[in-house]
């Protein structure tokens, strides 16, 4: 039996930045809901904040090898949820130069790696952000649990053009605040997968019909990275799709060659995802509480079931591990359904990915990494909750708000605390919801 916590602690030199992590853990992206908001002022969003910074600076303790931070969004009136984005546009009256210049030196503090996760929500904004969305084609986004989409409109060329442009900006900001790197975020049904779904993209020009055509926007932003930012130690990796789960979707064998593409584009790595907001496995009352709460459409873990292998940890080892045999050189992160460090450790050791990806279990525990290598622990906190995976979702969020506050972190293994959460989200959603979500 090989002891996971010395295969776990192995650094990964990535292939063409040529930078290399302390060890295979990344902290995937999540929303952290810590910048400014103005709900009628678009020029008031998405600062970063002084808990933002204290967020990552706690993060960095854990001794993660890479740190992708949440979910940085491109234009300050195309957000992926009605709350508290972090935003780099420059149509905004300032970059936030200096907030970033600190997110950065708190997150590299303990010798981490941060990357930014930059994003376009596409048609997935909320009518009250944003009723005049743009996206590939006019494809309307359903509307779920009273939230209401307004139809896109079809960007012309020169809006993409913009789009490309925009998310360059983006990655020269964040590279002269210090970033090693970008994650563009290519899945979950945002902007970029609207591009590469034939369900989303009906477009008969050069960004639509094939997949290549498909995958057009995305390799001109990684050319648009590099001239805007000139340094080639600077890593750009790619959240990418196994499959949308819905008819027309991107699905696994265009998946595959898309990341063929992406490696021959000189990405450094390749976190694996899955699900799309209208697909089909996710309960109704969990698209509608999560709608509630958030105002976004962030998967949850029963989205991932296609990938759920019942003896290995891991929603998505099955296609990380078919990923994996196809590319020569990009690295591949296998992100969520990991408990154990033997399970992650399994993971590496069979070839399935390079990289563990780890979100909601670094709420709870953000120490969990550097415990798990000093051999302290070995499997990360459970919880009490009933079977609801929204109720973990929003009670993420919280810790996340608790970590940038500087608060004691609510323990969800302790069912007097977790009794207590639930009562105060009965008295803060509507009755109808509640009656779904707790019965």
């Amino acid at each position: 039996m090989f002891n996971p916590v010395e295969l776990l602690r192995q650094p990964v030199t990535f292939p063409f930045s040529g930078r290399t992590a302390k060890n295979r853990f990344l902290k995937s992206a999540m929303s952290e809901r810590l910048a400014t908001f103005s709900p009628f002022d678009p020029s008031g969003r998405g600062q970063p904040t002084e808990e933002l910074v204290r967020l990552y600076e706690t993060w960095a303790k854990g001794d993660i090898g890479i740190i992708v931070t949440g979910n940085i969004q491109i234009k300050r009136d195309h957000l992926e949820a009605t709350g508290r984005n972090t935003i780099i546009d420059r149509d905004l009256p300032s970059v936030y130069f200096q907030e970033w210049t600190e997110v950065a030196r708190a997150a590299k503090s303990q010798g981490s790696l941060v990357i930014g996760q930059l994003n376009h929500p596409g048609r997935q904004v909320s009518i009250n952000i944003q009723p005049y969305p743009e996206a590939p084609s006019d494809v309307e986004q359903p509307s779920t649990g009273g939230v209401l989409f307004g139809r896109p409109t079809p960007l012309t060329k020169d809006g993409i053009k913009d789009i490309v442009d925009r998310f360059a900006y983006a990655a020269s900001v964040l590279h002269r605040a210090g970033f090693d790197g970008v994650q563009l975020h290519a899945a979950h049904g945002y902007l970029l997968s609207q591009f590469l779904a034939k369900r989303t993209n009906m477009r008969t020009d050069e960004y639509g019909g094939s997949l290549v055509n498909r995958a057009q926007i995305l390799l001109e932003i990684i050319a648009a990275i590099r001239q805007a930012v000139q340094s080639p130690s600077f890593i750009i990796s790619v959240k990418l799709n196994s499959q949308d789960s819905v008819p027309e979707g991107f699905c696994i064998e265009e998946s595959i060659m898309v990341a063929k593409l992406l490696e021959i584009a000189g990405v450094d790595f390749i976190e694996v995802s899955g699900g799309a907001y209208e697909q089909i496995t996710r309960s109704s009352r969990d698209k509608v509480t999560h709608l509630f709460f958030t105002g976004s459409p962030e998967l949850m873990p029963g989205d991932y079931k296609p990938y759920t292998v019942e003896t290995r940890e891991g929603y998505f080892i099955g296609y990380a591990e078919l990923l994996r045999s196809h590319l020569n050189l990009s690295k591949v992160v296998a992100t969520g359904g990991f408990q154990t460090s033997q399970g992650m450790a399994d993971a590496v050791s069979r070839g399935t990915a390079d990289i563990i990806g780890l979100a909601r279990p670094l709420t709870a525990e953000p120490l969990l990494v550097r415990d798990i290598l000093r051999g302290e622990k070995k499997k990360a906190k459970g919880d009490k909750f009933p079977e609801s995976p929204m109720l973990r979702f929003v009670a993420s969020a919280e810790q996340i708000a608790e970590i940038g506050n500087g608060q004691d972190i609510t323990d969800f293994d302790n069912a007097f605390h977790v009794a207590r959460f639930i009562a105060k989200m009965q008295k803060e959603i509507p009755a109808a919801i509640s009656e779904a979500l707790f019965s």
